[in-house]
């Protein structure tokens, strides 16, 4: 196949008018329907960054409003929130109309995941769709992770696997203070490849111990209050330059 120039756009997800160029970036190739899965992950690897999208008709137009490929620089994944996130803006950025005004229908590998746009603000959001992974860490693997971080096992509350795609794991620290602390010096020696740790601030942790013990606990906001945060989120991959995304949908 001759080269050809293909338009494709670069999304900072997560960032916010007083902060640009602090969020997650995706690539998105807009014109994607002759590429081959070999071209694509090429592509992919030539972005260097975390993960690269392509956009294509859908299967089923009466179901979906556009198809999505989803690449880091070594595989295709099923599904990845800040990716799903950027290439609904590139789309809609492009001429993209969706059926219903307010949700876009986005078909990927895990199946159709609804994005909503708030018609005020703009603001997308999606419903995370269902596990392809779930249950218990063996004892084995969080010791892998916990070497990796240098943590201490005895500092995890609660560790299983949340893998909607990209192969989460997710770990609960006794602290916020816990997850600030972790170094990155050892992460590219773990087997596992991509997880996340989350701790309580002082004021959740009645949250959090509520939810260790099985019990239900509800949260009511109001203007008053006070808009610090509650947990500290760190996501940790071995096969990104930086060994640590800045922010990530699918792990939230």
């Amino acid at each position: 196949m001759a080269p050809r120039a293909r338009q494709f756009m670069q999304i900072d997800v997560f960032n916010s008018a007083s902060t640009p160029l602090s969020g997650n970036p995706v690539a998105v190739v807009l014109s994607s329907e002759d590429l081959s899965t070999e071209q694509m992950q090429k592509f992919a690897v030539w972005t260097n960054l975390s993960e690269t999208t392509f956009l294509l008709p859908p299967t089923n137009p009466d179901k979906a409003d556009y198809r999505l490929r989803i690449f880091s620089t070594y595989r295709e994944m099923k599904f990845a929130g800040h990716p799903t996130l950027g290439s609904c803006r590139a789309w809609l950025e492009n001429g993209g109309h969706p059926k219903n005004p307010g949700e876009i229908i986005q078909e990927c590998g895990i199946g159709l995941v609804t994005i909503k746009k708030d018609q005020s603000s703009g603001r997308l959001s999606f419903a995370a769709p269902a596990l392809l992974r779930d249950g218990e860490m063996t004892k084995n693997e969080l010791k892998t992770v916990c070497d990796a971080m240098g943590v201490e096992t005895d500092q995890v509350l609660a560790c299983r696997w949340v893998d909607n795609g990209p192969g989460w794991a997710g770990i609960l620290l006794k602290s916020a203070q816990d997850v600030l602390a972790i170094k990155k010096d050892h992460i590219r020696t773990s087997t596992i490849y991509n997880w996340g740790v989350v701790g309580a601030y002082e004021k959740a942790q009645d949250q959090v111990q509520s939810g260790l013990e099985g019990l239900g606990h509800t949260v009511s906001l109001d203007a008053n209050v006070d808009d610090s945060p509650h947990f500290e989120v760190r996501a940790f991959a071995t096969r990104i330059p930086s060994l640590e995304d800045p922010v990530t949908g699918s792990l939230k």
